[in-house]
């Protein structure tokens, strides 16, 4: 369907170009439903092409799909100039500036208000283009040479945003038509807490589904320490290569990652096994049969002589970045930053923040001079599918994989034991630290547990200082307020964690300037 994609600057402008071969009538119906998946409110889509060139036919069929009534009556809008129809998403305003002067006429039409939520196809935009924003995707068809009038060839080319949005297109319609998925309807999913990464559910009129990975890589931030941004000192994957990576490495191990039925490196797009969305939760929380087969998985894992660069492509690697203080420091810094003047409300001085940069650098030392393995780093209930068709270890679907670094063994331990979105009651956690030890122990005698205790509560501290960081931040900076119910259970573990000796130093500084962290005592909260 297509031949090239290209990037260009125009005028300080980028822009990416696709053009399409549409040989008949069912090809530009079935193009129409393409460019539906991709358009959402408030963009401009303007077909441009000489008289008869099938303008107004294929603004047509996307009318038709966007409103998602095949036989609707989408007249031609020569002579009324707009005409609206109602879809699901959003209105539809289909125009057509044929008869206009000039652009000053669209402000007496209301053009702006009538489109602002609205999907916008517009027919002969030339006699407007001075009153018609620059992000747009343009569709310019001419008929096809040799095709006695029958086929059309349609140049696409995307402007500002809608550049990296016609690149994604083109790369997403090569990938599902190598991968045999091009018949699959497409269906948005809810997002995590990522800000670049989202999912669609991808269904074929058979009803097998996969899912699409969305992300593209990871846009370089401001530098905020040593002219290097937060990304990149907390050790965040830059690019989809590291999902990858660590997919094949795990799933080579034996462990229910989702296969890759195909990926495009670049454009930051894999289509990957649905795995389902069966919890290991439930109404009640943890259920204890999953997450002891969870707490197994990390133990066998753990256990083992791992490598430190995984291959991605040819001949691309991934190596696993080091989980080093710089990093772990940045993370805890995060409640100072966010949580304590949000949450808590005040402001800390600057040697109450130098005492506390200290006192965990003097603490996280033990762990870091330790063996590393594989941090996974979000293993916890919302990345963990349970898999009931299947045997052993196998039962535990994995993913959100792509931050691993290599770090204590303690702390992957403690993401799942002490979940952030699910309480984990104290008996259940300890029984499972006892399970994790046996294992290890019963695979290396020479396992120290008392060494793994200490691990384990240091980290587990990092982790929730981190999160009340993480979570004040989503609600502040990315208008997620939903992430606060979680604050209280995070919190007490937080006390929890405190009590043990390897933190007793740290515990002070909680109690000197953080005095509205009050503990909960040895009971972690109910549900929020």
């Amino acid at each position: 369907m297509a031949n090239g994609l290209a990037l260009m600057p125009e005028q300080d402008v980028l822009q990416a170009a696709w053009m399409v071969t549409l040989p008949d009538h069912e090809s530009t119906e079935r193009f129409a439903r393409i460019l539906a998946e991709e358009l959402k409110p408030g963009d401009l889509v303007t077909l441009s092409g000489g008289l008869g060139a099938g303008k107004t036919t294929l603004a047509r069929a996307l009318v038709r799909t966007l409103a998602d009534e095949p036989e609707l009556e989408v007249p031609s809008p020569t002579f009324t100039l707009m005409q609206v129809y109602d879809g699901p998403r959003c209105p539809i305003v289909h125009a057509d500036f044929y008869r206009l002067s000039g652009g000053y006429e669209l402000t007496e039409l209301g053009w702006d208000e009538m489109t602002e939520n609205a999907i916008a196809l517009v027919e002969w935009p030339e006699r407007a283009d001075d009153a018609l924003k620059p992000e747009h995707l343009d569709i310019r068809l001419d008929f096809a040479p040799g095709g006695q009038g029958r086929g059309r060839l349609a140049m696409l080319t995307g402007t500002g945003a809608f550049a990296s949005r016609l690149q994604r297109m083109k790369a997403y319609r090569n990938l599902v038509e190598r991968c045999g998925w091009s018949d699959a309807a497409r269906h948005p999913m809810t997002g995590d807490a990522s800000v670049i990464r989202s999912y669609e559910r991808l269904v074929k009129p058979s009803g097998e589904t996969a899912l699409l990975m969305i992300s593209p890589p990871r846009p370089v931030g401001p530098a905020v320490r040593r002219g290097k941004p937060y990304t990149t000192i907390a050790k965040l994957a830059e690019s989809v290569n590291a999902f990858v990576a660590v997919d094949k490495g795990l799933r080579a191990l034996g462990f229910s990652a989702p296969y890759i039925y195909g990926e495009d490196l670049e454009a930051g797009l894999l289509l990957i096994e649905d795995l389902g969305s069966e919890p290991v939760t439930n109404e009640s929380g943890p259920i204890p049969e999953r997450y002891a087969e969870a707490t197994r998985i990390l133990a066998q894992l753990h256990g083992q002589t791992l490598p430190q660069v995984l291959p991605v492509a040819g001949g691309i690697d991934h190596p696993i970045p080091p989980y080093d203080l710089e990093a772990l420091l940045i993370e805890v810094e995060l409640l100072l930053d966010w949580y304590v003047p949000h949450i808590i409300g005040t402001q800390l001085s600057g040697s109450a923040r130098a005492e506390f940069v200290n006192l965990w650098t003097e603490t996280l030392g033990e762990v870091l001079s330790a063996p590393v393995t594989w941090t996974l780093r979000d293993y916890h209930s919302p990345n963990l599918i349970w898999l009931p068709d299947r045997a052993g270890l196998q039962r535990v679907g994995l993913i959100d994989f792509q931050d691993a670094v290599l770090g204590s063994p303690a702390y992957d331990v403690a993401s799942l034991l002490q979940d952030a979105r699910v309480t984990v009651p104290p008996e259940l956690e300890l029984k499972l630290i006892g399970l994790y030890a046996r294992d290890r122990k019963a695979a290396d005698p020479a396992f120290d547990v008392s060494a793994f205790a200490r691990a384990y509560a240091i980290m587990a501290g990092q982790r929730a200082t981190k999160i009340l960081g993480i979570f004040a931040r989503l609600d502040r900076r990315d208008g997620k307020p939903h992430y606060l119910k979680h604050l209280p259970r995070i919190e007490a573990y937080l006390i929890r964690n405190l009590a043990h000796p390897a933190l007793g130093k740290l515990k002070g500084w909680y109690e000197n300037y953080l005095p509205r962290l009050v503990p909960y005592g040895d009971d972690v909260p109910p549900e929020a």
